[in-house]
């Protein structure tokens, strides 16, 4: 009991401890605070004095920075960490067929560091305006050619500001004698466009590729499936994730998001529209013969009306069964002019007409089942069969719904190879967006996973250490959190001790279950024991309830005996006394 009492007391000034501290946290700019005993100002500081030395979490290990090298051939690599656009062109193109106003391409690029940045020294190309036309492009150190070796394009975006309606994807230009990169523009040959886009709630990743039909010439864009995988934490974290595309020979695709695949297929099944066309088409003269029948069931022309149809049936009439509610008021009308309108004083009659009240249900109706001329409610009526129509039979003449015959594809052909595109010489970004303060850093393009990969560890992995070293764990959440609100302490204090003392309350205070040798023969049921120490107890148990019982039975009847014994004596004593006061010498002489 004394252990209870002292959990009580221990909880309870917890307790006070608590509401103390989220009083302090509330009022403490206020002068006129009550002021509480010593005892618990004396508590609350020795919860601060160990908040401050449990508050000063260890200093988070420091990533230093280094601008990644590649460690292979690469026919592209930018990390921006010069602080300069040299190699970059801006465009001074001009949007065709869009006001003069908003045509040119004069959004502003910069190299700055990201905002909040956890790397020093760790530079990026960011797209500084809004609502305006944005383009910039570089030369690939030597063009890239589609042939035996798989082409690996990659870098990262941190939507600063979030996104509002706007693309941060990579257009390959494609290597053409009228490529000038100082009129970089949207209708600039590419081969192909990859990387996240998002307007209203549309979040797209996309992976996009022009592919040359080789019996026109012409050029058609192929749209990769959408992936299955959510997009919107990439547009709405405000972090930095890297954007990976891997093409190969076989013309199987990976789109990976920070190193993790969340889309692939092949160029020959996974692109819409397909890159080859059917085989077979409609014929587009084919057309249908008149005496074609496309009706599977029609009505049957031999049947016939039943003479007891009747048509002109109202489907619901009136209940005649209905009756009148007692207390309707058939001379008052359901609405009634206002009594207390008043007519405004700038009416016009010769403009506005005669003025009338504005109508009120009428207050005499409220407590009435109704006002105004009775009818009867209206009910389905059973002898309604409304229009007839001859039931519907099979059709014996349907052909079946007609399609156009199918003819050789004139524009047939089949590129088993889609892979080997049209080679490209440089990479742009060509975007407009609502949303400043986008942020890309360290582009690669190169044919080996492996120099992909390191080069991601070098950049986007570092970004990811540093990040994770700054973030607070768990426990310097918890502790952040305190700082703000000093009553969590004691917040913490009671979830740890709540725990510990309801552990001891029901350890401590359960009630001993009596042994097998203390059950009587009347008490309730014990369960089956299997062991044969446990029976042998039981038997040793009930012989000791036998010989009790015996003992009882045994004082019962002595018990009795004396009883009896008593009993004879009580009758003994009163024949002796009765005896006695008989005697003539008891008795009392008889006066004359």
């Amino acid at each position: 009991m004394e252990l209870k009492w002292l959990l009580y007391v221990t909880l309870l000034a917890l307790g006070i401890l608590a509401a103390q501290a989220h009083d302090m946290d509330e009022d403490n700019d206020a002068d006129d605070v009550v002021d509480i005993e010593d005892d618990l100002d004396d508590g609350i500081e020795e919860v601060e004095e160990s908040k401050s030395e449990m508050s000063s979490p260890p200093p988070a290990p420091k990533v230093t920075y280094r601008p990644p090298v590649p460690t292979g051939e690469v026919y592209f690599a930018e990390s921006f960490d010069k602080g300069t656009l040299d190699g970059w062109i801006l465009s001074r193109a001009k949007k065709d067929d869009t006001d003069d106003e908003i045509a040119k391409y004069d959004g502003k690029w910069e190299v700055q560091d990201m905002k909040d940045t956890k790397l020093p020294g760790d530079k990026g190309l960011v797209l500084v305006t809004r609502a305006k036309h944005h383009a910039i492009s570089s030369k690939l150190a030597k063009p890239f050619v589609f042939d035996t070796k798989p082409l690996i394009i990659q870098y990262e975006v941190n939507f600063q500001n979030g996104i509002e309606c706007g693309g941060a994807y990579v257009k390959l230009l494609s290597k053409t004698p009228e490529l000038n990169l100082d009129q970089f523009h949207d209708k600039t040959p590419y081969t192909i466009m990859f990387g996240p886009d998002k307007c209203g709630e549309d979040y797209k990743l996309h992976f996009i590729f022009r592919h040359k039909n080789p019996k026109t010439g012409k050029y058609e864009e192929k749209h990769a499936k959408r992936p299955d995988a959510d997009l919107k934490s990439y547009f709405t974290d405000k972090k930095t994730h890297l954007y990976t595309l891997v093409l190969n020979p076989d013309n199987s695709f990976e789109i990976l998001v920070d190193q993790t695949v969340v889309n692939s297929g092949n160029l020959l099944n996974d692109m819409s529209p397909p890159v080859n066309p059917p085989r077979e088409i409609e014929d587009p003269n084919d057309q249908k013969p008149e005496d074609w029948d496309e009706r599977p069931k029609i009505p049957d022309p031999d049947a016939v009306k039943p003479d007891d149809w009747d048509e002109d049936a109202p489907a619901k009439i009136a209940d005649e069964n209905a009756v009148k509610p007692e207390g309707w008021l058939d001379d008052e009308p359901e609405y009634v002019a206002d009594p207390d309108a008043e007519k405004p004083e700038d009416w016009d009659e010769d403009m506005d007409g005669e003025w009338e009240a504005p109508q009120i249900a009428n207050p005499k109706c409220e407590a009435a089942p109704g006002c105004g001329t009775w009818q009867r409610p209206m009910i389905d009526n059973p002898n309604y069969k409304g229009k007839w129509k001859p039931p519907m039979i099979d059709n014996v003449n349907y052909q079946g719904i007609w399609k156009p015959r199918k003819i050789p594809n004139p524009d047939f052909f089949e590129d088993l190879e889609p892979f080997k595109m049209t080679p490209f010489t440089a990479v742009g970004l060509e975007l407009w967006s609502m949303t400043s303060d986008i942020f890309f850093d360290n582009f690669i393009i190169c044919t080996e996973r492996a120099v992909a990969d390191d080069w991601a560890n070098d950049g986007w992995g570092l970004k990811k250490a540093a990040d994770g070293a700054a973030e607070p764990g768990v426990v310097g959440q918890m502790m952040a959190a305190a700082e703000e609100r000093p009553w969590l302490w004691v917040v913490y204090i009671l979830t740890v001790a709540l725990p510990v003392f309801l552990v001891v309350l029901f350890c401590c205070s359960g009630k001993k279950q009596p042994s097998a040798a203390e059950y009587k023969k009347t008490d309730a049921p014990q369960p089956d024991v299997i062991d044969d120490e446990k029976e042998e107890e039981k038997d040793k148990g009930d012989k000791e309830e036998e010989e009790e019982a015996n003992e009882e039975k045994l004082g019962s009847a002595s018990q009795e005996e004396e009883e009896e014994e008593e009993e004879d004596d009580r009758k003994r004593a009163s024949e002796e006394e009765e005896t006695v006061n008989r005697s003539p010498r008891n008795r009392k002489p008889r006066k004359d």
